[in-house]
């Protein structure tokens, strides 16, 4: 497949462009803060696929459109709702296919986030091999706080034992800085400057020779996979699955507001009962 210089299609989810030998994947939900549907799973992981075979593409970026980076996944009520632990872990392994095909691309991956990077948006940022960060950025997975878990354990390998523990238990939200410094994020910069500094990382990357880039990924990646990353992976879907299908109180309100009142007022709920806890 030959790559064509400075081409753009819109798809209904993602902006998928082509500037010479880097590829630009946007999320364009920006009234929905970008969360993620099972539309936007589906085009990612087309245009993934397309640019892994593109042999002219060496490098891809991701980013959002408008305010934010991904505020997670979509929660709106679906018109076939999710009712066994099946229906879940398929959901889940829908997730992780479109997160796979970064882990697995030939290329380097970059993460450009801002504004907010929460939920599985956190897991899409992790999952790429650079993930740089505008200094105002939230960084969270809040879902545990209405009886929810990672679909994909992506965080349990690039934090340290205690900080992910701090992280993922709590659902406490990160600064930038302190995403820096818990692995979680590789370079923060400048708001004003978060384009240019990810574009000169790609054009770097760019410069990289293919086999040596493709190769010192791979090896990277498979040091992980022979210490169990894809076992973990699946294991921790099975258990997304069977926390979704355990009823609390607390995700019993959380879904009655959100029927109710819709799932803003859900949210600021939520957020209510954990507010200046971690801060």
């Amino acid at each position: 497949m030959v790559a064509m210089a400075n081409t753009i299609q819109e798809m209904e989810t993602i902006i998928f462009e082509k500037k010479g030998k880097i590829g630009l994947l946007t999320l364009n939900r920006p009234s929905k803060l970008n969360t993620i549907n099972d539309r936007m799973l589906d085009e990612m992981y087309a245009c993934l696929t397309e640019l892994d075979k593109d042999s002219d593409v060496r490098v891809i970026i991701i980013k959002g459109a408008g305010r934010a980076f991904c505020a997670g996944h979509d929660l709106s009520p679906r018109e076939e709702p999710f009712t066994t632990v099946l229906d879940w872990r398929e959901h889940a392994r829908h997730d992780s296919r479109m997160l796979f095909a970064i882990w697995n691309c030939k290329k380097p991956v970059i993460s450009q986030i801002h504004g907010y990077c929460m939920g599985g948006g956190c897991d899409l940022a992790a999952v790429c091999d650079f993930t740089i960060a505008a200094e105002s950025t939230i960084i969270g997975k809040p879902e545990i706080q209405f009886n929810s878990a990672a679909p994909f354990g992506i965080t349990r390998y690039v934090m340290g034992m205690k900080q992910v523990k701090s992280f993922l238990l709590t659902g406490k939200r990160l600064t930038a800085a302190e995403a820096e410094r818990f692995g979680l994020v590789t370079t923060v910069v400048p708001d004003d400057r978060l384009d240019e500094e990810v574009m000169a990382l790609a054009k770097k990357l760019v410069k990289i020779p293919v086999p040596a880039m493709r190769l010192n990924k791979e090896a990277i990646n498979r040091c992980y996979e022979m210490a169990g990353f894809i076992n973990s992976i699946h294991y921790g879907e099975n258990i997304f699955s069977m926390v979704l299908m355990s009823e609390t109180p607390e995700s019993a309100r959380f879904i009655e507001i959100a029927n109710e009142e819709g799932l803003p007022a859900a949210f600021k709920w939520r957020d209510a009962q954990f507010v200046g806890d971690f801060e």
